[in-house]
């Protein structure tokens, strides 16, 4: 699970009408049609700018032990720089973002960094969620809320797209609709997911169903492979965590159950202290990612086909990885961009 939640959050204020519901009395009735046409920004590094092989990490909006970091000070390796996270507000489905006071990062200096990080070709993206983060959309009132919160925050920060890694349960037909609602208002949105293994094991599954009703725009889908019990594979077996083959045949259950290869990535901690359980040396990515690539470097599973598009992988955090002599960065970062 990726751990931790900064405390806070700001009012929402000069939210966009995306969505197709009015607020009532009760919160969590839709009453009305409100939606408005506004003339919003695309995002500024979007979808359509990320490599086609990418690395992905989590900036940490809090201090739980691992190196402190500016987003200015986030490795260069990484592609997309999820924010981590956004704050659930008292309104179902809304978020805001607040940094966190004990940082000592003041509100001028992040968006500075952050289009600094823009200028050199990175998506960063605020990620909603976390282990602790308790935001839930549920209908359709809190979709319109979500979808408004999220492109409020677009604008307001200039993060590029949203990273959904919402851990305790997500309904696909209601994030679905919020998803959809922020794409209609910013085209090239930078949509990333962080699964559990649990939630990517079928088709079936609410997560792996929103992955797919968006396929048409979904970036990348970062499942986390670590903090899991043992899962089946594509071929039917069950694999323990903390293997290539754990990567491999997992991987290949949401590249099997009808995502693109590239929009599969390997998400994996960048440290031993980065996760419960499920770490694995920065090579045994770059193994896996050779196995479903190349067919080359696999353990006792081979895929029956490969698949070179797959589009890299993710680490929980960058943080951590700066804590460990960024090793999981120097060792992945360039095998991912060396992916044929």
């Amino acid at each position: 699970m990726l751990a931790g939640l900064a405390a806070g959050a700001l009012a929402a204020g000069g939210l966009l009408a995306v969505g197709t519901t009015s607020a009532s009395a009760d919160p969590g009735t839709a009453t009305a049609d409100t939606r408005i046409t506004v003339d919003s920004p695309a995002p500024r590094v979007g979808a359509s700018a990320v490599p086609a092989h990418a690395v992905t990490g989590y900036w940490q909006n809090f201090d739980n032990g691992a190196t402190v970091q500016t987003v200015a000070e986030v490795q260069d390796e990484y592609d997309i720089i999820a924010v981590a996270f956004a704050d659930a507000t008292g309104q179902p489905g809304e978020v805001d973002f607040t940094l966190d006071p004990a940082l000592g990062y003041s509100e001028e200096e992040f968006k500075a960094d952050v289009a600094a990080k823009q200028a050199e070709g990175k998506s960063v993206i605020i990620s909603v969620g976390g282990e602790k983060g308790n935001v839930s959309v549920g209908d359709g009132t809190a979709a319109t809320n979500f979808a408004n919160s999220i492109v409020g925050l677009m604008d307001e920060y200039g993060f590029d797209g949203v990273d959904i890694d919402l851990e305790n349960g997500l309904n696909a037909t209601y994030m679905t609709e919020a998803l959809k609602s922020i794409h209609a208002e910013k085209s090239d949105v930078v949509v990333t997911m962080a699964p559990q293994t649990v939630d990517m094991q079928s088709p079936e599954n609410e997560y792996f169903k929103t992955a797919l009703n968006i396929k048409d725009f979904l970036t990348v889908v970062n499942m986390q492979y670590y903090n899991s019990g043992s899962m089946i594979g594509c071929d039917g077996n069950v694999y323990s965590q903390g293997s290539v083959d754990f990567l491999t045949a997992l991987a290949c259950v949401q590249l099997e159950g009808g995502l693109d290869p590239s929009q599969v990535g390997l998400g994996t901690p960048a440290s031993p202290s980065a996760a419960g359980s499920g770490y694995v040396e920065p090579g045994v990515v770059n193994d896996a990612l050779d196995c479903l690539a190349k067919g080359e470097n696999c353990g006792s599973f081979t895929p029956d086909t490969t698949y070179p598009g797959i589009r890299g992988a993710m680490t929980w955090s960058t943080a951590w990885d700066a804590s460990n002599g960024n090793s999981w960065s120097s060792t992945v970062g360039p095998h991912v961009h060396g992916l044929p």
